[in-house]
């Protein structure tokens, strides 16, 4: 066994302690939440056509996750320096906790009142520009075609604010199936924290962060999988991708990793908001339906479990190419992934078609 790999296996081992915490930690506050929003009657009645799950079911699910973070690392950057040993700092974090409590709070109203989606866009517009004011940031961007692209800051703000808001609304709309908005999240954080303790981009204090994040998340994922107990809610669905998109930015500009992690939900969204424009011009982007591609997908008779399972499988073998590819072969790999979303659409859009025909 080559001491890479020994040093890789002791630094995994040496995290484990911090996971369980965050799991263990996130599942007694899921409990709680469920039990509160039940109580308040903030659950997801299946009243309409694009619901398909059953029975009400309580939402505010990512308040589980967000408690868990901040309790977490409130305590690390109190008691430790393991999360500032890097370029990160008290402020971006600081940028990253108040982006999520905006979050939390614009999906408990939501949650509660059902904005109208002119409202419930301000709270991601929000999160992601305290994330750009409190310095979370992309300084340079590796080129495919060779060589390093080195960003003015008015360039960076503007890169990690769009690239915030499309990562956001691809978990959000990809949040209609039990488990599937974190699953994606969470093999979205896995990649992040695997290429973080490899050699070339050792990072240690982004690996903490990520292990923390991602023990969270599978703490909630117990009881969000498929029947799910408890919904992400609004808050829940966005702030999954505010984690996945920070971890991103501020392990060094690592995009093109969530890309190919995150690109099939990417794609559908596109591919769901040019079908809507067309539809009804910009009030009807977000308006539900069930023409997403896991809609599509389970109208072909595969259950509600093998169709987040696909997207499981999708996600974690692209994610793995990451920890193996060249930047120009991950834009190659993205490509190919972008062209299995679109003939995916396409089969089942026209497969639906020949149905509606008979």
């Amino acid at each position: 066994m080559s001491a890479s790999v020994i040093f890789w296996i002791k630094d995994f081992i040496s995290l484990l302690p911090y996971f369980l915490f965050a799991f263990f930690l996130s599942l007694v506050f899921t409990r709680a939440v469920r039990d509160l929003a039940t109580r308040w009657q903030i659950v997801d009645v299946p009243n309409c056509p694009r619901k398909i799950h059953h029975q009400p079911t309580p939402l505010l699910g990512g308040l589980a996750i967000f408690f868990t973070l901040i309790i977490l690392l409130f305590f690390l950057l109190a008691k430790t320096d393991y999360l500032t040993s890097g370029e990160i700092g008290g402020r971006e974090y600081t940028g990253f906790l108040l982006g999520g409590l905006i979050l939390m709070i614009g999906g408990f109203l939501d949650d509660k009142f059902s904005l109208p989606p002119k409202f419930s866009i301000v709270a991601p517009v929000l999160a992601a520009l305290v994330a750009v004011i409190f310095g979370i940031q992309v300084e340079k961007i590796t080129n495919p075609f060779g060589g390093i692209i080195y960003l003015s800051s008015w360039q960076s703000d503007i890169l990690v604010f769009v690239w915030l808001m499309v990562v956001i609304y691809a978990m959000k709309f990809l949040d209609g199936l039990d488990g599937l908005a974190t699953g994606i999240s969470s093999i979205g954080t896995l990649m992040i924290f695997l290429l973080s303790l490899t050699a070339a981009y050792f990072q240690p204090d982004v690996a903490l962060l990520s292990t923390v994040v991602l023990g969270a998340m599978f703490g909630f994922l117990v009881f969000n999988f498929h029947p799910a107990a408890i919904f992400l809610g609004e808050g829940g669905s966005t702030f999954v991708g505010f984690l996945v998109g920070i971890l991103a930015v501020i392990s060094g500009g690592k995009l093109a990793t969530a890309l190919l992690v995150i690109g099939i939900p990417l794609a559908d969204v596109a591919f769901v908001v040019i079908r809507r424009w067309k539809r009804g011009g910009f009030k009807t982007i977000f308006s539900g339906d069930r023409e997403h591609l896991h809609h599509k997908l389970l109208e072909t008779g595969l259950s509600e479990r093998g169709v987040v399972f696909c997207y499981y499988a999708l996600a974690g073998g692209f994610g793995v190419l990451t920890l193996f590819l060249q930047s120009r072969e991950k834009l190659i790999a993205l490509g190919l992934l972008i062209l299995v979303a679109i003939l995916a659409a396409v089969g089942l859009s026209t497969k639906g078609r020949g149905k509606g025909l008979g």
